[in-house]
C-alpha cells in the first residue's frame, strides 16, 4: 500500500520547496523515504537503505506508474470471470483508460495464464494478460 505525505514550504519557508514522504515498496523493509523537490525537480532522496529505494522514490514523484488488475467475463468456463493484469506498469494517469478498455471484454474458455487479452492497452505499451487458468465448463 502506498503511503505518501506532502509537506510544502511557503510563507517563511523556501518558496517552491516540497518534501514528499513515501513508504518504499521495492522490498519487504518498507523504508520511510523523504524526497526533497524544488520547482518540480528532485533535489535529494533520504531514508532509503538501498539504491532501489532511491530509484523507486524518484520514479514515484516524477512519473508514477502502477500494475492494473481487474476481472473480465469468460464464456463457457468453470467460473464466470477471470483475473487479468497489465504485464508491466502503466502511467498512473492511464489507469482509468485501461479499466475502460476492459469494459465489455468477454473471453471464451479455455484461457491460460499469460494469454494476451489486449495488446498495448490504451496506447501505453503494456499488454493485459490472464493471470489464472480457466478450463471449459461442463
Amino acid at each position: 500500500m502506498l503511503n505518501e505525505r506532502r509537506v510544502s514550504f511557503k510563507n517563511g519557508g523556501i518558496s517552491g520547496m516540497d518534501i514528499r514522504e513515501l513508504t518504499c515498496i521495492r522490498c519487504p523493509i518498507g523504508c520511510q523515504i523523504k524526497v526533497e523537490m524544488e520547482n518540480g525537480e528532485v533535489k535529494s532522496v533520504t531514508g532509503n537503505s538501498c539504491p532501489r529505494g532511491e530509484e523507486y522514490a524518484v520514479s514515484e514523484v516524477t512519473h508514477p506508474s502502477r500494475i492494473v488488475t481487474s476481472l473480465v467475463r469468460i464464456k463457457g468456463g468453470e467460473r464466470p470471470v477471470v483475473s487479468v493484469k497489465t504485464a508491466s506498469d502503466v502511467p498512473k494517469e492511464k489507469m482509468m483508460d485501461v479499466i475502460s478498455a476492459l469494459k465489455g471484454i468477454e473471453l471464451t474458455a479455455p484461457v491460460h495464464i499469460g494469454d494476451v487479452v489486449i495488446k498495448d492497452v490504451a496506447g501505453c505499451g503494456a499488454d493485459v494478460v490472464v493471470t489464472s487458468d480457466i478450463p471449459e465448463g461442463e
